[in-house]
């Protein structure tokens, strides 16, 4: 009896110690992929599972979002500009069977294909739209990099460009570039004011030409303005009309007639 108890005693150890080993805690956010002898088994998790060791075997997945670098990439414009561009992708697993069977390494496959994505987009673009349409871009480049990896069983929440880097020739260009432009739009406001002013003038113009009078309470009220001033020349136009009407009253008077001639 001794003897029978001495022999269970270590097996008894033994099965404890299986089950102990056979028992796996998975988080909320993690799943585990069971394959029965070399075989896909079923997905388990979250929570207390049971892997049968020596049958089965574990691979466990983080269903949580993973934010990757991509580092900087040499990539050539439409317009023949060489730039160095870096993005951020955000991406995670939905499907946890295909993310372990369809590819190797996921998170490898996913940032080698972003990387090749984002210089085949960009290229395709002019410097100017990498600069000033980031989110149409990012937009681009996150849907060919989702219809990509759904296969892998992935999804790519969203891609955003950090930085589009320029050597110091084209930074000058641009600020050149940029100078120019603000002055072309200087000189056309100044020319679209000038044009208004043209306009309101000759609207002044024609209310004043209906009515004499008017033109010469504007001449007064402008002498009362002058007035004020304390400058010591003063220079005043007068209209040719106005001295054409001044001329005319004189000659309406006639010439001074000859003395008489006295014998």
């Amino acid at each position: 009896m001794l003897n029978l108890q001495l022999g269970l005693g270590p097996l008894i150890i033994l099965l404890i110690a299986l089950v102990i080993s056979s028992l796996r805690i998975l988080r909320e956010y993690e799943r585990g992929v069971i394959f029965m002898l070399g075989r896909f088994w079923k997905v388990k998790g979250p929570g207390l599972i049971i892997v049968i060791p020596g049958l089965q075997q574990m691979v466990r997945v983080d269903l949580r979002v993973v934010t990757m670098d991509v580092p900087s990439q040499d990539v050539i414009s439409r317009d023949n500009v060489s730039v160095k561009v870096s993005a951020v992708v955000y991406f995670r697993v939905v499907d946890p069977e295909k993310a372990i069977i369809q590819v190797e390494d996921y998170l490898m496959a996913t940032s080698q294909f972003a990387q090749t994505t984002l210089r085949a987009v960009l290229g395709k673009h002019e410097l100017d739209e990498m600069l000033s349409e980031r989110e149409r871009l990012n937009v681009d480049v996150q849907q060919i990099l989702d219809a990509q990896t759904d296969a892998w069983g992935i999804k790519v929440a969203n891609v955003e460009i950090k930085h589009v880097d320029l050597n110091d020739s084209m930074v000058r260009a641009i600020a050149r570039q940029a100078e120019a432009e603000r002055e072309r739009r200087a000189k056309v406001i100044h020319a679209e004011g000038e044009k208004q002013a043209a306009e309101t003038l000759m609207e002044a113009a024609e209310m004043l030409s209906r009515q004499p009078a008017a033109m010469q309470l504007r001449y007064l009220q402008t002498l009362t303005q002058v007035g004020g001033d304390k400058a010591s020349t003063i220079v005043f136009p007068v209209p040719v009309e106005l001295l054409g009407a001044l001329t005319g009253s004189l000659g309406h008077r006639g010439p001074i007639p000859p003395a008489a001639n006295q014998d």
